[in-house]
């Protein structure tokens, strides 16, 4: 607590020494230069493509190309970005920024309107919830030092995501989409400014019965989205310019969807099918937002964002978790990856064998998510008497966030392939407890630039307590008498640099240095994860030809990991020291107009490539899944070495086509196999995704997307428990109306 006594001390009476400052050509503000917006952490490509390290902006051109409605095809054109699929559809993505651990999106700052989405950030950060890629006008992407604001993840990187701004004047989006596995998607939106007044109304559908076959049972999702925005505006000849703006969000989610894969010669023979022990397995979830966002230009040189927010989330998946044969129980990992051991166990799980009653345990995952705080940022730029820019940003945020566990597990037997329930599990017995967190984070990042030199020196300060109250498997009713809790609390300080240096004939060079961090778990005593990062790359223009490279290198002094069912664990969510790790790697991205600007048509070519090598720097054995026995020059799991993606684009006034070929390099899924490769190791696969829109008449373009068009049948992943497929080929068509 005193860091953080001395760090408000120094800010204040920095802020004091700013405004003592001659205020000289404040009258001229450059676009490069003023970077505070509100809800946004970039605002536009121009702001990507200036900042002192690594910065991504997809805009809603760029997300509409294809129609996205998962966030994995969205991503796929930024280096740095590593990922693996679970459902085929994006549900519950796993994704990982420059090499950290991709299990649900654990180790990165995840945000939607500049503020914490994911249901729990600190105490819970598996991202069970993530929100609709498909409502989103803009993604934004950070990594290196350039993230330094943003945390509390900050080895990675952080993913905002942009949600439909209110439009200055009338406008009305409608749009469906319509296609294979009865899967369809139904948006609309309209909002306006009038005056001082704003407001925006939006609503999407998102549908399907899934592609994996199990006894002509659904298994899709039916998802909706639901969000009003509305905003009153200070008068234009008002002195001090500002705005508040209210926002609500709902999302529900119904998804048939289970953790039992397939094993691997069931996977070769029907890679789409689904055991009958799945079919009782469903996600029932329902998340909502109001968020409140306050903008006050003081003057030309300073102006203030405040978001006050609360976020919800309660979900209770009820999945098949063990099964049971001649009183042996076993996990379903250990029957997938034994099928000839547990050929018996094997047989329930498919419903070819009838089993007693209770043969079959399936888990209520029953939890309730909430998340508050308030946070400010405030901004002071000005030009010295030389002419040099100067831009101090300081931020503040209190945040708490809690996951109330509450689960049970009920026994069920199959009989001719129907599943019937046999006994109900005690409330509480399978998960009674309340983890919470509480954390202060303040930054403060100076800018200034001179001639062609930015340098962005910054630091951010974490003070967070973790708390977890354990009732026991008998206190159904929180009297109490078993509680059991635990305490960690830490505070940290995360230093970053960066610079960006422009030289002749449109080349620029930037990199940086800065510390990351990720929060620990409950356990006193438990350590942070710390890794000291660099990063050096270069932009170039020449023409039509745009692009850059970048080398980083991340040492992780202590690299954490954590206790995930969908890692194939017990799913405590306990954290684990994995020691030291090494992560390298090389991102490049070009871009190239084919044709000349004058030219009426557009043929616009992009490549990225991306090389990660996450190496173990120790030995440790691990009991989980995902770990195995570590030694040291060990593969970090799930991170592949090669990744690249080429998109081509032939566009004129009436008719747009689109063309993405991405391939994804093999990786290992344990970081020590024991020899067993075949078992262990995801082969590479290439997938084409293509895409049409025809303009109609005015205001109405109708489109034609295909997924997969080659149907390739490929590996996605092989955990939570089992082989689990890819998207196969799927083909969309749909109408789109804009006034």
């Amino acid at each position: 607590m005193k860091c953080f006594l001395k760090f408000i001390t120094s800010t204040i009476l920095l802020t004091n020494i700013i405004f003592s400052q001659k205020k000289t050509l404040d009258s001229v503000q450059k676009l490069d230069e003023v970077i505070l917006k509100a809800n946004t952490i970039l605002g536009s490509k121009y702001v990507a493509q200036n900042r002192t390290g690594a910065s991504y902006y997809l805009s809603d051109d760029d997300l509409s190309k294809f129609g996205n409605t998962d966030i994995n095809r969205a991503l796929r054109s930024v280096p740095g970005v590593n990922l693996y699929e679970e459902d085929g559809f994006g549900l519950r993505p796993n994704i990982s920024l420059r090499g950290t651990s991709p299990q649900r999106s654990s180790k990165i700052t995840i945000m939607e309107d500049g503020v914490l989405i994911s249901p729990a950030p600190y105490s819970s950060p598996a991202a069970y919830y993530f929100p609709t890629v498909s409502r989103m006008e803009a993604l934004e992407i950070l990594k290196g030092s350039s993230q330094i604001q943003y945390g509390p993840f900050t080895t990675g990187g952080a993913i905002n995501m942009v949600s439909t701004s209110i439009p200055d004047s009338l406008k009305v989006k409608i749009k469906s989409r319509f296609g294979n596995f009865n899967t369809g998607q139904v948006y609309a939106a309209a909002g306006q400014s009038n005056g001082r007044l704003g407001y925006l109304l939006e609503y999407h559908s998102n549908k399907s019965d899934g592609f994996k076959k199990l006894k002509n049972l659904n298994t899709g999702f039916d998802i909706t989205d639901l969000m009003g925005k509305i905003r009153f505006s200070s008068k234009k000849e008002s002195n001090i310019p500002q705005y508040i703006e209210f926002k609500y969000h709902y999302y529900d989610e119904v998804s048939n969807e289970t953790y039992l894969g397939l094993t691997s010669s069931d996977f070769e023979s029907d890679p789409y099918q689904r055991y009958l022990g799945s079919q009782k397995d469903q996600m029932n979830a329902e998340q909502s937002q109001f968020m409140i966002t306050h903008v006050i230009d003081i003057s030309n040189n300073i102006k203030v964002i405040t978001n006050a927010y609360q976020n919800s989330f309660s979900r209770n998946w009820y999945k098949l978790d063990d099964v049971i044969f001649d009183g042996v129980k076993k996990k379903l990992s250990n029957v997938l990856e034994n099928p000839f051991n547990f050929s018996n166990h094997l047989q329930v799980l498919k419903g070819e064998k009838n089993s007693q009653p209770d043969a079959l345990k399936v888990k209520a995952n029953n939890r309730v998510y909430f998340g508050r705080g308030i946070q400010t940022k405030f901004d002071y730029h000005w030009y010295d008497s030389s002419g040099s820019f100067h831009d101090i940003e300081i931020g503040g945020r209190i945040h708490y966030d809690e996951e109330d566990r509450f689960q049970w597990e009920d026994g069920y037997s199959i009989f001719n392939m129907d599943m019937t329930l046999t006994s109900n599990g005690s409330r509480g017995a399978e998960g009674n407890r309340i983890s919470s967190a509480r954390a202060i984070a303040s930054y403060i990042l100076y800018k200034y630039k001179w001639k062609s030199l930015t340098i962005t020196p910054g630091v951010r300060y974490e003070n967070i307590k973790l708390i977890r109250d354990d009732f026991g498997k008998n206190d159904p009713n929180r009297t109490g008498k078993e509680l059991k809790s635990r305490e960690n609390s830490l505070g940290v300080i995360i230093p970053g640099f960066g610079f960006n240096y422009n030289l002749p004939k449109n080349l620029s060079l930037f990199g940086g240095i800065h510390k990351g961090f990720s929060p620990p778990g409950n356990t006193p005593g438990e350590l942070a994860e710390e890794s000291v990062n660099y990063e050096l790359g270069t932009r170039f223009y020449a023409g039509r030809l745009r692009g850059e490279w970048i080398g980083y290198f991340n040492n992780y002094s202590n690299l954490l990991g954590s206790d995930l069912a969908a890692t194939g664990g017990t799913g405590s969510l306990d954290q684990f020291n994995a020691g030291k790790v090494h992560v390298s790697g090389f991102e490049f991205l070009l871009n190239f107009d084919l044709l000349n600007e004058s030219s009426k048509i557009k043929i616009p070519l992009s490549f990225a490539y991306t090389l990660t090598n996450a190496f173990f720097r120790n030995d440790f054995g691990s009991t989980q899944a995902i770990w195995g026995d570590v030694s040291f020059g060990d593969r970090v799991p799930y991170i592949p070495q090669n990744q690249y993606n080429f998109s081509l684009g032939i566009i004129d006034s009436s008719i747009e086509f689109n063309f993405n070929f991405r391939y994804n390099g093999s990786f290992d899924t344990q970081a020590s196999n024991n020899g067993m490769n075949d078992t262990m190791t995801i082969d590479s696969n290439s997938i084409i995704d293509l895409s049409l829109k025809y303009n109609l008449v005015s205001k109405i373009d109708l489109t034609l997307n295909a997924i997969n068009l080659l149907n390739k049948k490929y590996i996605a992943s092989r955990v939570p428990s089992g082989y689990r497929p890819g998207h196969p080929f799927g083909i969309y068509a749909g109408i789109e109306f804009k006034l």
